[in-house]
Formats: C-alpha cells, structure tokens, sequence
C-alpha cells in the first residue's frame, strides 16, 4: 500500500498516491421517520442506510498521481500512520482536479465515494 505520510495526516491507498497534506471524510446515516399516530407531536426516528465520501490533496511529487476518475482505491484515512486511529474502506474515485499556478507547483485534489463499508477508528 503506498502511504503518503505528513504533519497533517496519512493517507494509504492501493495505487500510488504521494505528496498528499490534507484529506476529509463525510460519514453519514440516513434518519428514517417513523412518527405514528400514538406519537403525541413528536417524531421518531431510526437510523437506515449509511454512506462515506470525501476528498484528498496535495503537491505532485515525482511522476504524475493522475488516478482515473472511477478508479478504485483501498483507503486508509488516518491523523497519523497508527492504523487504530484510521478510517479503512474501498472507494470509487469520483472526481480528479489538477491544478498549477505561476510558481509551477502542481496539486491534485481527489473526491472519492465510499462504497461497501467504511471500518471506523478504534481510538
């Protein structure tokens, strides 16, 4: 698994990612309702269907980290490279934005969508 180590955080996925400084995630659970008529006004509620995605970037470092969007990647989302504090699970990428600017540093910035189940820290 290539890992992309920093101050900021970790980021591993099974394709070469490097250079990477920043990366977020969004784990949400949909809220079904099931407010009846005994309910008195109040609704109520119990959890369905789970999802995750989010995004990472950082500089290019070496030879261009082009992943193509609907590439599969084996993330390991994580503050640090201790792997109990790490967000694990497969995931589409499903966005790809290089960018440059006038001193020539090129990023990249991924979106992913999570698919199957996201493994969630354990510290």
């Amino acid at each position: 698994m290539a890992k992309s180590a920093g101050r900021f955080g970790y980021v591993g996925a099974s394709t070469a990612i490097a250079g990477i400084n920043q990366w977020s995630l969004d784990y949400t659970v949909d809220m079904l309702e099931t407010t009846d008529f005994a309910a008195s006004g109040v609704a109520a509620y119990i959890p369905g269907v789970s999802r995750w995605s989010g995004s990472f970037s950082g500089f290019k470092d070496g030879t261009p980290q082009a992943l193509a969007s609907s590439a599969v990647v084996n993330l390991c989302l994580s503050p640090t490279s201790a792997s109990t504090t790490a967000y694990h699970g497969t995931a589409f990428i499903s966005g790809v934005h290089p960018t440059t600017n006038h001193d020539g540093i090129v990023s990249y910035n991924y979106d992913f969508q999570g698919t199957d189940s996201c493994s969630i820290p354990t510290a």
